[in-house]
């Protein structure tokens, strides 16, 4: 995990909502922007009857998360069961694009893949 600025810890009650849906099979938004040094709480909605995850180990390795959440992001990776939702509120510390799949049998190539741009 990144380390925050030893100046401040993230005031994670401020932190930008982002929604972003994992459907059959796609996630709506498919690219998300965030700003590096911003926190945000990514609100993850799984709209199926089925399981799916939202993969992305270098983007997750980069970003700090709030000690609350680091059990829900598991090697890069955060589980939505079907008709469920998760939150995990973090700062990306490192510009760049970072690619997010879903790792379930054939998903990503049926779609459900998308990238994470941190500006």
């Amino acid at each position: 995990m990144g380390v925050a600025p030893a100046h401040a810890d993230p005031d994670w009650s401020r932190a930008k909502v982002l929604e972003v849906d994992l459907s059959s099979f796609a996630y709506t938004p498919a690219t998300i922007t965030l700003q590096h040094g911003t926190p945000y709480r990514l609100h993850l909605v799984n709209t199926s009857g089925g399981g799916h995850d939202f993969v992305a180990k270098e983007f997750f390795a980069q970003a700090t998360l709030d000690p609350a959440n680091r059990s829900i992001v598991d090697k890069g990776k955060v589980a939505v069961d079907g008709g469920e939702s998760v939150e995990v509120d973090l700062v990306a510390t490192r510009a760049g694009t970072y690619d997010v799949h879903c790792s379930h049998f054939m998903h990503s190539t049926f779609g459900m893949k998308g990238r994470i741009i941190v500006l």
